[in-house]
């Protein structure tokens, strides 16, 4: 029913990921991106009718051969269960053919979503299954990614916009005040193109000491100026930006002058107010001391730097009607006192409200070990525990846990796919290592 082929056309391979709500993972802007692995570009064809196309990235191990990694799996109808059938005959027989070992395979396909299943994600994981594919019941030892996305709803079922004054109404009251009380300390925003960033390459040297404490903070390897530069040259425009939230100095002054003006006013006021009214008068009084101790702190800790400090960022791609935060973050310096990452998220939803998506993708989370449900799905996904707190931070915003149907796997040659197996924990541990003594070093 079906035939297959390489794809040259990237022009029609391109379009078809965009008429078919394909994520930015599947796009062949993608293997532009992954310059160190090979790349295929494959199309699937009903007749005359296009009807799937995948990016494959390739990549060779020491001891386990070629591995082929689709992201985001095939831009397809996941429910065609003859579809996914006779494509994974045809991949078997291509990898078979250039010597590979296994094709990993990890669809956007909601299988959960705030721990309600769902009917789609359990037929597509028949048919992945039914066509020869293997569940990696074990989330937390996936090649690549996550299957755990927390993404937030910006349209209705009718397609209506929400508003970001909507929006911030629906958070909750803590939320609420960590957004609000950022405005009223000196955080303003800015958001940069890749035009921007060749004009002003500081841009970049701000974005990086954003990224740097978040990275120490949270034990991770931030992608350097090079590898972020060479994603906005690949998406470029308007599809990627770079995000930064300031602690400008000088309209924090400006805020407090006003503050203090306000509280002269009510001391005037003491002598002469109604009795009922002299309870409000001084707590709004103690209102402004509170928040002048603040300051003076602020004042204090950023006494040795400029009067623009970049203390909060991140970088998004928008593609496809989805804004997915690639990377984010926030400097160590003034993070409690202004509370600039519950700020900067906020803003960069609004970026995305702007843009017209649909979706704001606030990323990914890392999970606890994960065994298969009773009807053979992937099970329960649940934050490892230093992710804990990221999950219920991006939770807040009123994001939806979602659950993918997981990682599968199409092995090819037995025999080096098994030598994976017992190569990949190993393989995870040198890494962390190497991950440390660089940090070390850098310090």
């Amino acid at each position: 029913m079906y035939t297959f082929r390489k794809e040259t056309d990237l022009n029609a391979f391109e379009q078809f990921v965009l008429a078919n709500g394909g994520w930015y993972l599947q796009s062949a802007k993608w293997a532009d991106v992954k310059q160190d692995w090979n790349h295929y570009f494959y199309t699937g064809f009903h007749g005359d009718t296009r009807v799937l196309t995948a990016l494959v990235l390739e990549r060779a191990l020491p001891g386990v051969g070629k591995i082929w990694y689709s992201p985001a799996g095939a831009v397809c109808d996941p429910q065609n269960a003859d579809l996914i059938k006779e494509y994974a005959a045809f991949m078997l027989a291509e990898m078979k053919k250039a010597g590979a070992t296994a094709l990993f395979y990890d669809p956007c396909v909601a299988l959960r979503v705030n721990g309600e299943k769902q009917p789609a994600g359990v037929a597509a994981h028949r048919n992945l299954c039914a066509a020869g594919f293997r569940l990696n019941a074990d989330a937390s030892r996936c090649l690549y990614k996550a299957p755990v996305q927390l993404l937030l709803r910006l349209k209705d079922e009718n397609g209506n916009e929400t508003t970001p004054e909507k929006l911030l109404k629906s958070f909750e009251k803590g939320v609420r005040y960590s957004v609000r009380v950022g405005e009223n300390r000196g955080l303003t925003e800015r958001v940069y193109t890749a035009d921007d960033i060749a004009k002003n390459p500081h841009i970049l040297e701000e974005y990086a000491a954003v990224m740097r404490d978040t990275s120490d903070r949270n034990d991770f390897t931030e992608r350097g100026a090079d590898y972020v530069n060479h994603l906005l040259t690949v998406f470029g425009g308007e599809q990627m930006d770079i995000q930064l939230v300031y602690y400008d100095k000088q309209k924090d002054k400006a805020l407090e002058a006003d503050r203090l003006k306000r509280k002269a006013e009510l001391e005037a006021q003491l002598p002469t107010a109604p009795e009922k009214k002299l309870r409000g008068i001084k707590e709004e009084i103690e209102s402004i001391d509170k928040q002048t101790g603040h300051f003076e702190e602020r004042l204090r800790e950023t006494e040795n730097e400029g009067d623009l400090i970049a203390v909060a960022g991140g970088l998004t791609v928008h593609y496809n009607g989805i804004s997915s935060c690639l990377f984010g973050g926030a400097r160590d310096l003034l993070r409690n006192n202004l509370r600039a990452s519950h700020y900067f998220n906020f803003r960069r939803i609004c970026r995305s409200i702007e843009m017209k998506n649909d979706i704001h993708d606030l990323g990914y989370v890392l999970l606890k070990p994960t065994s298969a449900d009773a009807d053979g799905t992937l099970g329960e996904c649940v934050p490892r525990e230093d992710f804990e707190g990221i999950s219920a931070f991006k939770k807040s915003f009123g994001a939806d846990y979602t659950e993918f149907i997981g990682e599968y796997v199409l092995v090819a040659d037995k025999l080096r796919y098994l030598a994976y197996e017992k190569l990949f924990d190993t393989g995870k541990k040198v890494l962390h290592v190497v991950n440390k003594v660089v940090k070390k070093t850098r310090k």
